[in-house]
């Protein structure tokens, strides 16, 4: 990333009904990652849940035992493919390192990578939540009006909105 902002950095978080297509950008993103890191790769967070309005951002995540030799390996080529490192002083997330693909305007995200360090409960705790949500329509709709109120009380404060879901996400886990 460079010393410049980018335009996505500042992005205020909107909430859109939910886009079939969503799931298909996924599959193209996912395969063209599965190339690159040589891993599997899996397609998390709202724009994994048919049904659930989301931002529209699809998030994907891999697995690693070395997050930064990872990124040393890996980054060089996920940079080519469009995907800008966010550093770990920036992210403030010691269990990941995080990549952004910007849409072709640069002004808006279009997909998250998560690389995860391997055996980080984050990892099952993502696949735990996304199939939760697949399996129980109500608890859609519950977490579609969460996130909605929260995108409303804290559109320009993309990490206040993220802590504002994480009692729901823990009530979800806690019900496995």
């Amino acid at each position: 990333m460079s010393d410049e902002r980018p335009a996505w950095a500042d992005e205020k978080a909107e909430i859109h009904a939910y886009d079939p297509g969503w799931a298909s950008r996924a599959e193209v993103e996912r395969d063209r990652l599965v190339m690159i890191l040589g891993t599997d790769v899996e397609h998390v967070g709202s724009t994994s849940v048919p049904g659930l309005a989301a931002k529209p951002i699809v998030d994907l995540m891999a697995q690693f035992e070395d997050l930064d030799g990872a990124v040393a390996k890996f980054g060089p080529e996920l940079s080519a493919a469009g995907w800008s490192y966010v550093p770990p002083v920036l992210d403030q997330r010691e269990w990941r390192r995080f990549f952004v693909l910007p849409d072709p305007t640069g002004r808006h995200r279009a997909a998250h990578l998560h690389l995860i360090r391997a055996g980080h409960h984050r990892w099952r705790d993502q696949l735990a939540f996304r199939d939760a949500l697949r399996a129980d329509p109500a608890l859609v709709e519950r977490y579609a009006r969460v996130k909605r109120d929260l995108v409303d009380a804290h559109a320009g404060e993309r990490e206040a909105y993220t802590e504002g879901k994480a009692d729901f996400v823990r009530e979800v886990l806690s019900g496995r």
